[in-house]
């Protein structure tokens, strides 16, 4: 199974992704990133609204790493949205994370002048700050309307995909419309007993590996990019060790059955959530 994706004619990105999500401590956040790297992970995922860039940025430089065997992705919070302070909020993720370039960048929430920041994005892109680009949690409606009335397709669209809620009519949209599937919260943040689900054991019983594994797995085997989140060295080595063994036709089918078609955490429609985001206050 191959260890990257093809984004387009000049980028291609590791299958398997860290995330630095609600790792709010620095110096944590510093050594979860610079053990993962040293683990193998050479996707490291984070956020402006995340609050970690910096610590992100002193571990690549503390990592002996060479940049270009690196894919570093940040995002766009909603504060930011619109043509001249997505600018800035480029050049300012840039600066907290001590680097020249992002090799993806995408708008967090679909809500706000996203026009505005898509245009300032694709700007971004051709001067070489930004490799590609993308969105995240956008449906299938907004992400066509981005894309058809802007003429430029995002490269990404992360979204929540875990056995739970697999997303299933928005995966094989994006995948037909030639937009990677990347996957925030594979494990469900261990919601609904994902860690001690019996159907899941039993399919990890049979590959001798544990759940987390073969939910990463089975990503991977639908063509979507985890990124998965560990601050314990031996959990980050054992989820990159996922790409030796095949699910079966019949144990995708099982997992299948899994899904309740709701999202694990809230829907980005509801009315209240977009209020908030809209009003939240983010220390970067």
């Amino acid at each position: 199974m191959d260890n990257s994706v093809k984004l387009n004619e000049e980028t291609e990105m590791p299958n398997l992704g860290f995330g630095v999500y609600q790792v709010t401590d620095q110096s944590e956040a510093k050594q979860a990133v610079l053990d993962a790297i040293e683990q193998g992970y050479r996707l490291i995922d984070t956020a402006a609204s995340y609050g970690n860039e910096r610590a992100v940025g002193e571990a690549i430089e503390e990592s002996n790493i060479a940049r270009e065997d690196l894919f570093i992705t940040s995002k766009l919070w909603v504060d930011d949205t619109g043509y001249d302070a997505t600018k800035e909020a480029i050049k300012d993720s840039l600066d907290r994370l001590q680097l020249d370039y992002l090799d993806l960048f995408l708008i967090h929430q679909p809500y706000g002048d996203v026009f505005g920041s898509w245009r300032a994005m694709n700007e971004a892109k051709e001067a070489g700050l930004i490799k590609s680009i993308g969105v995240s949690n956008f449906s299938i409606a907004q992400i066509t309307n981005l894309a058809e009335f802007s003429g430029v397709k995002p490269d990404i669209n992360q979204i929540e995909v875990n056995p739970f809620n697999q997303n299933t009519e928005s995966v094989e949209y994006l995948q037909n419309y030639g937009v990677q599937v990347e996957a925030w919260a594979p494990f469900a943040e261990g919601k609904n007993g994902l860690f001690s689900n019996e159907t899941l054991q039993k399919i990890a019983d049979n590959h001798g590996k544990s759940i987390a594994q073969v939910v990463l797995h089975w990503n991977v085997q639908r063509g979507i990019v985890p990124v998965s989140k560990s601050t314990k060295s031996e959990r980050m080595a054992q989820n990159l060790d996922v790409l030796d063994f095949e699910l079966t036709d019949e144990e995708m089918k099982t997992i299948a059955q899994l899904d309740t078609g709701d999202s694990q955490f809230f829907s980005h429609e509801d009315p209240e959530m977009i209020t908030w985001m809209a009003h939240r206050s983010v220390e970067k």
